[in-house]
């Protein structure tokens, strides 16, 4: 029998096991609609039918949600699909006991108050139903009263007990919550007694400092904090204010310990703090009395924030490339000079230093070696001036120079030769020798003027003056050289009017075929008819135009002149010459060049093969890839290239492979040189050589003797143009020319 009813238990078990299963998966039955949801629901356990239903009848207005059982089987089936707060329980049952019932819900741990219902009258029966945690033992009969007082007791220390556990739950969560915020958090929180002693700090202080918290409490504050702050950390430590006004944002330095524990060496490092301290207070005896009992402080690392600050600091004041003063701190520092020289009654001077031929050298090797020239620059220039000189670079190329308490201007002079004496070695930029130069402008105080602005802008035109003059020296202010920049604004003014007013002429110099003596082709030259100067050559205005944004439209009015004379030129017949002409860098650097190109001579029905453009050596190396695509153009329709002034740049001889070229115009420098009909002129050689080796066409510029015009036709080079053939000519004197030819060869 025992055994039988063991397999009974176990089978309403595994019953029970998969009923649970399901209730926590949501597929339980809802609970019997006797009440309310959110009442108590109380499971009925009795064997006796009458009796079962006289208890349902007795409590079915009493609030409750009843559930009824009358097996022990059917009891844990019950208990494995609903949750109750109370279980009437019949310690017989046909199956198995409520004890069994009980150890089972004792073994599963589930929370419900249970009564023990029962007409046993044996002592063995109650105490075993206690000692299971039964609420309560109620022996049949009892009165209704002593039942319902019995349920509602129950049910009433279920709740307090449930709002105990909650309670300590929740306490039990905020102070996880607390401690958890309060180790977590970015800044250091601690508290001090009276004495200014650690009671409490944060896991934040061993993360920052290094200091464990079992070595800072006890300590006093001081341990801490770095020597030259500890007056002021005294009002922070000591706080005895609240409210408003108690402490705030008050920066310290703390110490902090670094190092590894196997060095066994620690160093001291400095941390900035910003401080938030209050006074924390406790009631005394008297209700109005307050015992001041410590010092509750919050600590924000804020040493990013100084180094963040202190480098902003400096990058407003200083060139970020060079590590120099920058204009606004050079302005400043200027100021200052000018109010000691005029309360000492001393001199000064402002140097403003160009460098020459910047823009070459970091357009040919690009703007990183620009930038490693410039740094190298800045260094050699800081190491000519004398202790209290500042030097500064504005922007660029462009550097300038303080040098207060002047004996004599002979002392601005000397570093003035200085300067160019250190610019005068070359300057290694990743294995390429790079020579340049400077142009520097000088105005002395109080002579040249008496403020920043003035004297800056004269040291500005005395450096001009020095470009003008060739570049590569120095000077000092004269007042003539105001006048010479407002002639420069004046010939801006009158070059912007000649495009306007048709001032400007297109002159052309035949190049002639030595061996038919034929004109083969023309260089297009421009000129300018100037009202007042008269006719200047492209030298007298077009390294102005270059520099002052002018090129652009010049040549535009350029390719439409050349091709207004073609037109011409071919309309009175003959063989089509072609006509070369120059393009400046900007021009080709311009995206719509070959658009502009293309355009004007279909406007005109001027055949490509007529045009040929020149360029320098520079303009290839510049930009390569750009230049590279918009020569191709020009190529595949129709244009030819020819490089000008070759071997005076400074490109490799491989960018020959890489672009169009269709011809190579030997520079008249070289030619120049050529003084003697049997002499050995080794750089004009090999420029006919690399043009005979990749198969181009020669041109030589600036023939004026038999002499050359021997040596080169013996050296290979026949087509030629200077002045032993013919000076540059104006558009109708070359059309006359033409008609001369054609009537000599008729």
């Amino acid at each position: 029998m025992a055994g039988i009813r063991r397999d009974l238990i176990m089978n309403v078990i595994s019953a029970y096991d998969s009923a649970a299963l399901n209730f926590a998966l949501g597929n339980a039955e809802s609970p019997p609609a006797f009440a309310p949801e959110n009442s108590p629901r109380l499971l009925l356990v009795d064997d006796e039918p009458r009796l079962l239903s006289s208890l349902c009848e007795l409590l079915k207005d009493c609030g409750y949600q009843l559930v009824t059982a009358a097996t022990g089987s059917e009891t844990l089936e019950h208990l494995g699909r609903l949750h109750f707060d109370l279980l009437l329980l019949d310690l017989r049952l046909p199956d198995f006991g409520g004890h069994e019932v009980m150890d089972f819900i004792n073994d599963r741990g589930i929370d419900t108050k249970v009564i023990v219902v029962s007409g046993d009258t044996g002592i063995e029966a109650a105490i075993g139903s206690l000692k299971r945690g039964a609420y309560d033992y109620l022996r049949k009969p009892y009165t209704r009263e002593e039942l319902l007082k019995t349920i509602d007791n129950a049910l009433q220390q279920r709740r307090l007990e449930n709002d105990n556990r909650n309670i300590a739950w929740r306490l039990g969560c905020s102070e996880k919550l607390y401690r958890y915020l309060v180790d977590s958090s970015p800044d250091i929180i601690y508290t001090l007694n009276q004495d200014g002693r650690f009671t409490f700090v944060n896991d934040r202080t061993h993360q920052l400092l290094g200091f464990s918290t079992d070595e800072l409490i006890g300590q006093h504050y001081s341990i801490l904090v770095h020597d030259e702050d500890i007056e002021r950390a005294r009002y922070v430590f000591n706080e005895r204010r609240v409210g408003e006004r108690a402490s705030r944002n008050v920066e310290l330095r703390l110490k902090s310990r670094g190092g590894s524990e196997q060095d066994r060496f620690f160093e001291n490092t400095l941390m900035t703090i910003s401080f938030n301290s209050m006074g924390m207070y406790a009631l005394g005896k008297e209700v109005s009395k307050q015992e001041f009992f410590g010092t509750y402080g919050v600590a924000r690392d804020i040493t990013e924030r100084k180094r963040a600050e202190a480098l902003i600091s400096y990058q407003a004041y200083h060139d970020i490339l060079t590590d120099l003063p920058n204009r606004l701190l050079f302005k400043d520092r200027l100021g200052l000079a000018v109010i000691q020289a005029r309360r000492n009654l001393t001199e000064l001077a402002v140097m403003f230093v160009d460098l020459d031929r910047f823009k070459l050298v970091n357009d040919t090797l690009g703007h990183v070696k620009g930038d490693d020239l410039l740094q190298q620059v800045a260094g050699r220039l800081k190491d000519c001036l004398r202790r209290g000189d500042t030097l500064a670079r504005l922007g660029g190329d462009e550097f300038t120079v303080v040098l207060p308490e002047l004996r004599d201007r002979q002392d601005a002079e000397i570093i003035a030769e200085k300067f160019l004496e250190a610019l005068r070695h070359p300057f290694n930029l990743d294995g390429n020798e790079v020579y340049i130069s400077a142009s520097i402008g000088i105005a002395i105080y109080p002579t040249d003027g008496e403020s920043i602005d003035e004297l800056l802008r004269r040291a500005d035109i005395a450096m001009y003056h020095v470009k003008a003059q060739g570049k590569n020296g120095h000077s000092f202010y004269e007042p003539t050289m105001l006048d010479a920049s407002y002639q420069n604004i004046a010939l801006e003014q009158s070059l912007r009017r000649a495009l306007e007013q048709d001032e400007l002429e297109m002159f052309y110099q035949p190049q002639i075929d030595v061996l038919s003596g034929q004109i083969v082709g023309a260089e297009g030259l421009m000129r300018w008819n100037h009202p007042e100067r008269g006719l200047l050559s492209a030298g007298d205005f077009l390294p102005f135009a270059e520099e002052n944004g002018l090129m652009i439209p010049l040549s535009d009015w350029m390719l439409g002149a050349l091709c207004r004379d073609l037109v011409q030129w071919n309309a009175a017949g003959g063989e089509p010459l072609r006509l070369s002409m120059n393009i400046s860098p900007n021009y080709l650097d311009r995206g719509d060049f070959f658009e502009k190109m293309h355009r004007t001579l279909l406007h005109y029905g001027i055949s490509p093969s007529q045009i040929e453009v020149e360029i320098t050596e520079n303009i290839c190396i510049r930009n390569p890839q750009h230049a590279i695509e918009q020569l191709n153009k020009l190529c595949q329709f129709g244009v030819s290239v020819a490089i000008d002034d070759f071997g005076t740049g400074y490109s490799s001889l491989s960018y020959l492979h890489r672009f169009p070229v269709h011809t190579i115009k030997i520079d008249q420098a070289f030619v120049k040189e050529i003084q003697r009909e049997n002499g050995h002129f080794p750089v004009v050689l090999a420029i006919i050589s690399i043009a005979r080796g990749l198969g181009l066409k020669l041109v030589a510029e600036g023939v004026e003797t038999a002499i050359q015009v021997h040596y080169l036709e013996q050296s290979g080079c026949t087509i030629m143009q200077g002045y032993y053939y013919y000076p540059p000519l104006s558009s109708d004197q070359f059309v006359d020319l033409i008609h001369e030819k054609r009537a000599i060869s008729a």
